[in-house]
């Protein structure tokens, strides 16, 4: 009765604040996308129970993204196993309902759930540690080494592998070249900085351009903040899943550096994710930082095609460990152990997401999703020259980044983490508290909320 309770609570606390990274959340006709997924449920329970052919049922969400990938994968493992004698159904859900119908199912003893469910890295601990023994132990049946070993870990517990992992949140900085040269800088001084460097080059910018030099979201500054600890191989978190912020020299230096943005008069705060687009669109700012999802946010400004470039995000100069590479969201696909099909999706996982590289070719080129399997980063996709960021091997450029992220304990209470962190960056902006004072009030917030 115990983890019955939790779980109840744990998906009304979901509803309200987990949604972070991870691309494009489609929430639109949750009702309608609610209904299809319990008559999916049900198709697929009468499948499995019949002669017919098996049917495995996945849910995800964003019709464009994570939906449009598994929809390929089941076209693709139909062509190359013509006697498997299954049927894909992929089931298209708001990520609201995805999380609150799962958990409600697993709360429930396990009816009505899917075969394979998509879930964000950062939740993911979450979920393990509530629902023990409800997702399967994928360890002995995919040649984990090689995957991403940051995406590995953020799917690991205890020694064991409970997932596929899927698509990555490599961050690059995002510039405008034209900009940049107009306050007298080049491309080769835009690559590997430190976040000081950065502040330099952006004050000459808005100077000599009348443009801030980036832009983050003015109520929720996280993608910078969790860009910045990632890349010092920190966390919210400790390894072993304790708070881990009044005293994480990454957060504090990240805290300085975002505050000496807003000093400079470098950092223009945007009301939302579309007035964030909107500035970068219009010509407003002339960078941003972000995963490589957010491209097609930048391809809208068609008339600025060739003056984009990417690099490298900076480091932070104050922290030994951090390195030019980072990573902001990024889910995977997880088998239930109460599936009746259970081996039938494995195989089907087995069949597409490890050792097929023409696969990962077509979801990079036709949804711009970046795999986390290694061998996919040899191929031809990844050499080819984008037109808007000037002939530029942009996915070449995340090729380098990946293999280098440094794995981290996400902790599975990062939206959590992310309110508090942005309720400290607001005193602190507001000159209600200095740097440590404004950590120190995050992480007892943070505690109060777990329960710690």
């Amino acid at each position: 009765m115990k983890r019955k309770s939790i779980a109840i609570i744990m998906a009304a606390v979901l509803v309200m604040s987990l949604f972070v990274g991870c691309g494009k959340a489609k929430t639109e006709n949750s009702k309608e996308n609610s209904a299809a997924g319990t008559e999916a449920g049900k198709t697929a329970e009468e499948g499995k129970t019949s002669g017919e052919a098996k049917t495995i049922t996945v849910w995800a969400w964003d019709d464009k993204f994570n939906v449009a990938v598994m929809k390929e994968a089941a076209e693709v493992y139909a062509e190359s196993n013509p006697d498997a004698n299954v049927k894909i159904d992929v089931v298209s859900l708001s990520k609201e309902d995805v999380y609150v119908k799962l958990q409600t199912a697993l709360a429930g003893g396990g009816s009505g759930i899917p075969d394979i469910v998509l879930l964000e890295d950062y939740v993911s601990g979450k979920y393990l540690n509530t629902f023990p023994g409800d997702f399967v132990d994928l360890t002995d049946k995919f040649d984990y080494s090689q995957f991403l070993p940051f995406k590995v870990n953020a799917v690991t517990q205890n020694g064991k592998v409970y997932a596929v992992p899927f698509d990555t949140g490599a961050t690059a900085l995002y510039y405008r070249i034209d900009l940049i040269e107009k306050a007298g800088y080049t491309e080769e001084d835009m690559q590997n900085l430190t976040w000081d460097e950065f502040i330099e080059i952006g004050k000459d910018v808005t100077e000599k351009t009348g443009v801030q030099m980036i832009v983050e979201i003015a109520n929720n500054k996280t993608t910078l903040i969790r860009s910045m600890m990632q890349s010092c191989g920190l966390w919210y978190y400790d390894m072993d899943g304790n708070i881990n912020i009044k005293n994480n020299e990454a957060l504090k230096a990240a805290f300085e550096t975002i505050l000496k943005m807003k000093q400079a008069g470098i950092l223009f705060e945007a009301e939302s994710t579309e007035g964030r687009a909107g500035a970068l669109n219009s010509g407003t700012v002339a960078s941003v930082v972000n995963a490589p999802w957010f491209i097609s946010s930048l391809r809208q400004a068609e008339d600025q095609k060739g003056q984009w470039r990417a690099a490298r995000i900076p480091r932070l100069s104050q922290v030994s460990s951090s390195i030019n590479a980072s990573n902001v969201g990024g889910s995977s696909w997880y088998v239930l152990e109460k599936s009746k099909v259970k081996d039938d999706a494995i195989a089907f996982m087995q069949g597409v997401w490890q050792g097929n590289t023409d696969f990962y070719d077509t979801i990079l080129l036709n949804q711009g999703a970046m795999g986390s399997y290694i061998p996919g980063y040899a191929t031809d996709a990844y050499k080819a020259e984008d037109e808007f960021f000037g002939g530029q091997k942009l996915n070449g450029l995340f090729t380098e980044v990946l293999p280098e992220v440094i794995p981290v304990n996400y902790g599975g209470y990062v939206a959590e983490a992310n309110d508090a962190i942005t309720t400290a960056l607001s005193n602190l902006f507001e000159g209600k508290t200095d740097v440590n004072g404004a950590l120190e009030q995050a992480e007892e917030q943070l505690a109060n909320q777990l329960g710690r």
